[in-house]
């Protein structure tokens, strides 16, 4: 059995090597996944913050599920492409104990040279990941040079995890399938000579609609599923577009296909016939792949464009939500200890000071009047505004506008519209004072750090505000003192400095330190998306590539008589690359719809505008991706070249 695997695997080497390739792709992408989890500057960030500890933790399962899902895919399809070698064992007196041992023998043996190559590879490049992980988190120093035993150790389990549930696979394949199956299995399918009954057609027309419509849902739902039962209508809106993916490419691509093959009165032609046909028939068995390789393409490209965006909008994000670098409240002494430290450090810097008032009141809902929800508010004088730099314009004496970075994220509808303008109430001496609230501008002019919603207002109003509020027990007088630094490069002199003026609260923190914390989170994420977006490539372009592989070797007698009927080789790769271009193209497409659909959804996180990650994403993955569909021309164009052989 053991020399018979042998022979087998260097008979098969020009089918393996892809699905080799992907093995050790997937193995090395672990082992250096695992070697930054050891790594001790990482190490050292993960101990610090337990939002890096359990994403790292999360996408190691998830990178385990994506192999285990490759694995499985992949070696069902080379099963099938070699059912008729496992039928021929049986037919010459092979028991299916002796067969599934002999299958499980060349499994183990390519597994283990696939983990042995992708240690030794991962080991090589681990260093290269490192060192972009801390470029991302604008680390200094370079990694040290070391092999990482735990890493290795933890690869090997997930190799011995997949092995056995291939193994599982293979059995349960052998012990199943009857001869008569192990034969057929490489036939065409979805062959039938007897054309639909009336009632067969009526409704594979109305599961064709079906599908559509619960794409149609799942993207209308994605549009207002962010509410108070956000986890109900994020799984409805997962399951319909699955499960309206799933239709499209079962039923309602090979309707389409049927449509237009009547339309044409069955005459085809050579092109069509080389590409339309074959999809045809073979759309109803490929439904699951196409499925599993539209929603892996939708999910990396969401999270690649979701971290990208996190990472590419940190600064612009963060100075939103904080305008200064420091700010001091009601601190004259620790105010004047700061400017002194900063002009003994030769720290060029602007100051500027705010007077303003804080009271209670009641942010009015147009949507809702019954609600009644007191508040702290800050008003704040735009004409002080103006001074200190800040791009605001005075509103009418009476009216007010409310800054606020983070504003999208307290709404259900986000429609800003709906809810303004509106009116806010102020209790003073048993009276309702009123004043509009003109509309919401999502930047703040103080820090986030400081607490109460940020009212600007004239400084008429302000006076007004103050002359009836201050006897009320809940008003407050309030100077805000606000520090801007030049030069960005003494940004994290200067935050050391302040790190002794910050009390023991939360609302103490600088702009420099949560730039830095939002920069580190974020470059994490990319990090790990892009991880996860190579693997997800390498999962579902080896998948099509391998089923085309399969379909090209199906095809090959179609092929020959072709070619002895006097078509070239040209004039054959036309029609194939009129089929590839939708294999690869639908997927892809489909896959890009539904994650804006998705990244649209979860924008509301992200202040700044989003679309050059999009883009970048999009671009990105769709170039690597097609390099898969390159690969695939090249094995048809030998395929062809070879039919007379």
């Amino acid at each position: 059995m053991f020399e018979l695997a042998l022979r087998s695997m260097r008979q098969n080497v020009k089918h393996y090597y892809l699905y080799f390739f992907a093995l050790i792709f997937s193995m090395s992408l672990f082992f250096v996944f695992s070697s930054l989890q050891h790594d001790q500057q990482v190490q050292s960030m993960l101990e610090s913050s337990d939002k890096f500890l359990t994403a790292f933790q999360s996408a190691a399962i998830l990178l385990i599920v994506i192999i285990v899902i490759f694995t499985i895919s992949s070696n069902q399809i080379f099963l099938r492409r070699r059912s008729r070698e496992i039928g021929l064992y049986q037919l010459i007196g092979l028991s299916k104990g002796r067969v599934a041992r002999y299958l499980i023998i060349e499994n183990v043996l390519l597994g283990f040279g696939a983990l042995i190559s992708g240690i030794i590879c991962g080991a090589l490049v681990s260093r290269l990941f490192v060192l972009i992980l801390m470029k991302l988190l604008s680390l200094d120093g370079l990694p040290a040079i070391d092999f990482s035993l735990p890493a290795a150790f933890d690869t090997a389990i997930v190799f011995v995890l997949v092995v056995v549930i291939t193994s599982v696979q293979m059995i349960f394949m052998i012990y199943r399938s009857t001869l008569l199956n192990l034969f057929q299995a490489d036939q065409q399918p979805d062959l039938s000579s007897q054309p639909p009954s009336v009632l067969a057609s009526i409704l594979t027309a109305i599961y064709a609609v079906l599908g559509i419509v619960l794409l149609g849902y799942g993207y209308e739902l994605s549009g207002r599923m962010v509410d108070e039962q956000l986890v109900v209508n994020a799984l409805m809106v997962i399951l319909s577009t699955i499960a309206g993916t799933y239709i499209l490419f079962r039923v309602t691509i090979k309707w389409c296909f049927s449509w237009i093959r009547r339309r044409k009165q069955g005459h085809l032609g050579l092109y069509n016939s080389l590409s339309l046909a074959p999809l045809m028939h073979r759309m109803k068995g490929s439904a699951n792949s196409l499925t599993l390789i539209t929603v892996l393409s939708a999910l990396t490209i969401t999270l690649v464009t979701m971290a990208y965006s996190f990472y590419y909008s940190a600064e612009h994000d963060t100075r939103l939500a904080m305008p200064d670098d420091f700010a001091f409240e009601n601190r004259l002494q620790d105010t004047q200890a700061f400017t002194s430290e900063l002009e003994s450090k030769g720290i060029h810097f602007n100051h500027h000071t705010i007077q303003a008032i804080r009271t209670t009141g009641v942010i009015l809902n147009r949507l809702d009047e019954s609600s009644r929800i007191e508040e702290r508010l800050i008003w704040l004088p735009a004409e002080q505004l103006h001074k200190a730099g800040r791009n605001v314009s005075v509103p009418s004496k009476g009216d007010a506008v409310q800054y606020n970075a983070g504003g999208l994220n307290a709404f259900d509808d986000i429609d800003l519209s709906k809810r303004y303008p509106t009116g806010i109430e102020l209790q003073a001496d048993g009276q309702n004072v009123s004043y509009t609230l003109n509309e919401l501008v999502l930047e703040n002019m103080l820090n986030s750090n400081i607490f109460g919603s940020q009212m600007v207002v004239s400084e008429a109003t302000l006076k007004d505000i103050e002359d009836k509020m201050f006897k009320t027990l809940d008003f407050e007088k309030v100077q805000f003192d606000a520090y801007r630094i030049s030069d960005k490069a003494e940004l994290a002199l200067a935050s050391s400095l302040y790190e002794k003026y910050k009390l023991d609260d939360h609302f103490s923190y600088d702009f420099y330190s949560q730039y830095r914390s939002a920069l580190e989170l974020s470059g994490l994420l990319i990090f790990i998306a892009a991880f996860l977006g190579l693997a997800f490539l390498a999962s579902t372009g080896s998948i099509l590539y391998f089923k085309q592989m399969t379909e090209a070797e199906q095809e090959k007698q179609s092929f020959k008589t072709l070619r002895q009927l006097g078509f070239d080789e040209k004039m054959i790769m036309k029609g194939i690359v009129r089929k590839q271009m939708v294999v690869f193209l639908l997927p892809l497409f489909i896959g890009i719809l539904h994650s804006f659909f998705a990244v649209k959804a979860a924008s509301f996180m992200i202040i700044s505008d989003i679309t050059i990650p999009a883009v970048t994403s999009i671009v990105a993955y769709t170039a690597i991706y097609f390099l898969f569909a390159i690969f695939t021309l090249g094995y048809y164009r030998k395929v062809v070249k070879h039919a007379m052989l």
